[in-house]
C-alpha cells in the first residue's frame, strides 16, 4: 500500500496544487482515465470545504490529504480540524452560521454526486471525508 502525503495552509490558492497532485497519483495508481475528472472535481470540493471550515473557525492548522493505494482501489481521505458535533452540525463556538451549514452540506452533496464511494466522519477534533475509486484491473497488477 503506497500513500502520498500532502499538508497546506488552509488559504484558497492551495486548493488547485492539491487537485493537481491528486489527479497526478490518481493516474500513476491506475485510476479509469474516464473518471480522472471526477477525482479532480471531488478532491477541489472537499478540500475546499475544508479550507472555509478552517477560516471560519479560526484554526491555523493545515489541511490534510492523504492519497492512498491499495491493491484494487485509489482512496482519497480529506481532513479538517474544524469541530463539529456530526456533519453538517456546528460544533458549539466553531463559528459557523446558517450560511456556512448551508455551504457546508452543498459541498457534500456535491462529493456524493461525484463519488460513489464516499465516508464522512467528523467530532470534536475535525472531520474527514474518505473517497474511493476502483483501480484498472492491468494497473492493479503493475505495482
Amino acid at each position: 500500500m503506497a500513500t502520498v502525503e500532502l499538508r497546506f495552509s488552509a488559504l484558497p490558492e492551495h486548493v488547485r496544487t492539491a487537485r493537481l497532485v491528486a489527479a497526478a497519483v490518481a493516474r500513476r495508481a491506475g485510476v479509469d482515465e474516464a473518471v480522472l475528472d471526477e477525482v479532480r472535481l471531488a478532491v477541489g470540493e472537499a478540500c475546499t470545504r475544508a479550507v472555509g471550515l478552517h477560516q471560519s473557525g479560526g484554526i491555523t492548522a493545515p489541511v490534510k490529504v492523504a492519497l492512498i493505494e491499495e491493491e484494487k482501489q485509489f482512496s482519497i481521505e480529506v481532513g479538517d480540524e474544524a469541530p463539529r458535533a456530526a456533519p453538517g452540525d456546528r460544533f458549539p463556538g466553531s463559528g459557523a452560521d446558517d450560511a456556512d451549514a448551508e455551504e457546508d452540506e452543498m459541498g457534500l452533496a456535491v462529493i456524493s454526486g461525484l463519488v460513489d464511494d464516499v465516508e464522512v466522519t467528523a467530532g470534536e477534533n475535525g472531520g474527514l471525508i474518505r473517497m474511493t475509486w476502483p483501480r484498472t484491473p492491468a494497473a492493479a497488477t503493475v505495482g
